[in-house]
């Protein structure tokens, strides 16, 4: 079976929502904008392949299940921008390599190997809570901006679970 190649217009029309998306919800796409549509193409592709945005710098089983933690965005997103300012792929960045203050390196790999992926349904992640909007999230580190009422990440603080 031959696999259609997203055209210019798709990718570039993809490209401009996630960019939208992207600048709404607190984050940032990498400035580099042919870079940056050589990885929506590979979205684009993957989608076409299996169904769902597998993240393209990531091999994909192509099964959903075993793929949802690499779906863009994938969920290892945020830990990276915190730590090195780019995700894997560097499809996204923190808004320091954005206004260029922050240089974007390599990125090491956080998937874990197959057979230690999906151990346990608890997470040991602090869930943090903004202060302004009651939003939740579970992750290492609050978000640098909260995606719903945009607060900085200062706004955030620990959630204890009752």
């Amino acid at each position: 079976m031959s696999q259609r190649s997203p055209d210019s217009e798709e990718t570039e029309s993809l490209y401009n929502k996630l960019f939208d998306e992207a600048e709404h919800s607190g984050y940032h796409l990498n400035p580099n904008k042919e870079f940056t549509l050589d990885l929506v193409k590979g979205l684009l592709t993957n989608e076409e392949r299996y169904g769902y945005w597998a993240c393209p710098c990531r091999l994909a089983d192509g099964v959903k299940e075993l793929d949802l933690d690499i779906i863009c965005p994938c969920d290892y997103r945020d830990a990276d921008l915190n730590e090195f300012d780019a995700c894997f792929c560097k499809l996204y960045v923190s808004k320091a390599a954005l206004e260029g203050k922050k240089k974007i390196g390599s990125i090491p790999e956080r998937r874990p190997l197959p057979e230690n992926r999906n151990k346990s349904s608890e997470t040991d992640l602090p869930v943090w809570r903004c202060r302004v909007c009651g939003y939740l999230c579970a992750r290492d580190e609050a978000p640098e901006v909260c995606p719903i009422c945009k607060a900085k990440k200062e706004m955030f603080e620990k959630f204890e679970k009752l």
